[in-house]
């Protein structure tokens, strides 16, 4: 179609229909289990060693609320969804968790109404859901019994989850300490944002993310049957594949660009707190976060200097800017062809094999550009690891 509809139409039925509802009902569970709602500044306590201690107060449920349905991220306090304040039980550490999805996870599903292909939205989700699921096991099992920056009310397993979860979407909460994970399970949240957090990614990003690969996959079937490829109809031609891969290079071009500058000069280095791989993984991580919308950390890297403003500003720019030109490029581009009928030579779209050729070409594509610079860092770090070598 060539009507795109009203901006200002879907910006208010988004907010009035759907995350101020969800919003208010997150917010009062959220407080009926401990989270705070108050206008208050401080309460000052008493430690059972008789010592003062300034309590920070506010209207932290709400907050904690909506940054993670919208997939934001931004703690009401420092330690975000570690403090009791913003997450008190188990129960509202899951309630956060199925927060970051809610949305992002049901865009596939909207997908496939919106073009009359429900059953293309199912073979999006479930090659998101496949990634999802892999890198949370990983994770999960290389944390196992690694309590060190983490949370006694979630234990290893919810942690390690939680930071898989927070990665797949561009959310950037946490509820354990990044820095303190294994080489192996930091790994994960590292990969996830290469990625460009595309399982099931920050609602709407995650959707525009995966489209890129969705584009590179129905290119590379057409490939091989010898067709020219089409997807819902429309013909991918070569400019959309050359605009789809440019997005891509500007998202590895702002993470590995920024993390080789900092690499090699002294104001990079001097700002962190571990050498060797795991000091290579620390600015890896801050420029991956950076260009790829997220917002946590490996927090063993002071980031805030006149270098890592300016590097990371700039990745920022690159990463969240300029790869939304070439999308909106191949938008108008598929927007103004004609729709065309299926027929025996086209790729369907819409079952199990193109879900596993779709996790494939990210496999591929996404992971393998970035492989040089983990096997330098949290790949290289876990067999020092295992040798008794430590950093």
């Amino acid at each position: 179609t060539d009507k795109l509809g009203n901006f200002w139409v879907d910006l208010t039925r988004c907010t009035l229909y759907v995350l101020i509802p969800i919003s208010i009902v997150a917010a009062l569970v959220l407080i009926s289990q401990g989270a705070i709602q108050n206008f208050q500044s401080y309460t000052q306590a008493t430690t059972l060693e008789g010592a003062k201690q300034l309590i920070a107060q506010g209207p932290a449920a709400s907050q904690v609320a909506i940054k993670q349905l919208g997939t934001n991220g931004g703690g009401f306090f420092n330690a975000n969804s570690a403090h009791p304040y913003e997450n008190p039980t188990p129960f509202t550490n899951l309630l956060q968790m199925c927060l970051i999805f809610a949305i992002s996870a049901g865009l596939p599903i909207t997908l496939g109404i919106m073009t009359g292909k429900p059953r293309h939205g199912w073979a999006v989700f479930w090659a998101m859901a496949l990634l999802f699921l892999a890198a949370a096991a990983i994770c999960m099992g290389a944390e196992r019994g690694n309590m060190e920056g983490k949370e006694v009310r979630f234990g290893a397993g919810d942690s390690a989850l939680f930071a898989t979860i927070t990665t797949d979407a561009s959310c950037g909460a946490v509820n354990a300490m990044h820095d303190s994970f294994t080489p192996i399970g930091g790994s994960i949240p590292l990969l996830n944002i290469m990625l460009g957090e595309i399982v099931f990614g920050g609602v709407g990003a995650g959707l525009y993310g995966m489209f890129l690969f969705i584009v590179l996959a129905v290119f590379i079937a057409g490939l091989m049957v010898g067709r020219t490829p089409e997807y819902l109809g429309k013909k991918i031609e070569a400019h959309d594949v050359k605009l789809a891969m440019l997005a891509v290079l500007i998202l590895a071009f702002s993470i590995l660009v920024g993390t080789g500058a900092a690499a090699v000069t002294a104001a990079g280095t001097s700002s962190l707190n571990n050498a060797g791989p795991h000091g290579l993984s620390e600015m890896t991580y801050a420029f991956s976060s950076a260009a790829g919308n997220n917002g946590s950390a490996f927090a063993g890297l002071n980031a805030n200097t006149k270098f890592y403003n300016v590097a990371l500003g700039l990745a920022m720019f690159f990463g969240r800017f300029l790869m939304i030109i070439p999308l909106l490029g191949i938008a108008g581009s598929l927007a103004a062809k004609k729709k065309l009928a299926e027929s025996a030579g086209t790729f369907p779209v819409d079952g199990p094999l193109f879900t596993f050729l779709l996790v494939g070409v990210i496999l591929i594509v996404g992971a393998l550009t970035y492989f040089p610079v983990l096997s330098l860092g949290p790949y290289v770090e876990h067999f020092l690891m295992k040798a008794g070598r430590v950093f």
